[in-house]
């Protein structure tokens, strides 16, 4: 008998399958439930499009906004936090919904990080390359 007590009766859940074969087969299917890769819901589709378009975005799948973040000191000048304040706030009226100071000020810096030619002029502006050589 597969489990019950010795005469306890017939065992309800006992199948024809060898233990080996219904244990696996209870493992693929709890593993499936539990990974439920895009392939599941696509049903055998193998298109990448498919997959990137269920992908859950960083917002909803963190457990809160430092999640998956190094922590790094930012001094901001004064124009540069009223700045970052009223980009908050247009953010906040563009998307109906209240913008995290933190996913804002990362997302700025990876803009930043993509128009390194923009940041340069920046720099510039606040005397980097400069030489006082004659």
């Amino acid at each position: 008998m597969t489990g019950m007590k010795e005469g306890a009766g017939e065992d309800p859940f006992e199948s024809s399958e060898t233990p080996t074969e219904s244990t696996q087969e209870s493992r693929d299917e709890s593993s499936s439930k539990v990974e439920s890769k895009p392939e599941d819901e696509n049903a055998g589709s193998t298109d990448s499009t498919d997959r990137q378009a269920i992908q859950i975005p960083y917002k909803f799948r963190r457990n809160g906004v430092q999640d998956g973040r190094d922590r790094v000191p930012l001094f901001l000048q004064s124009d540069t936090k009223s700045d970052e304040r009223d980009a908050q706030r247009e953010l906040e009226d563009r998307f109906d919904d209240d913008v995290s100071l933190t996913d804002l000020r990362e997302a700025v810096m990876k803009v930043g990080l993509d128009h390194l030619d923009e940041v340069e002029a920046h720099l510039e502006e606040w005397g980097y390359g400069m030489t006082f050589d004659e």
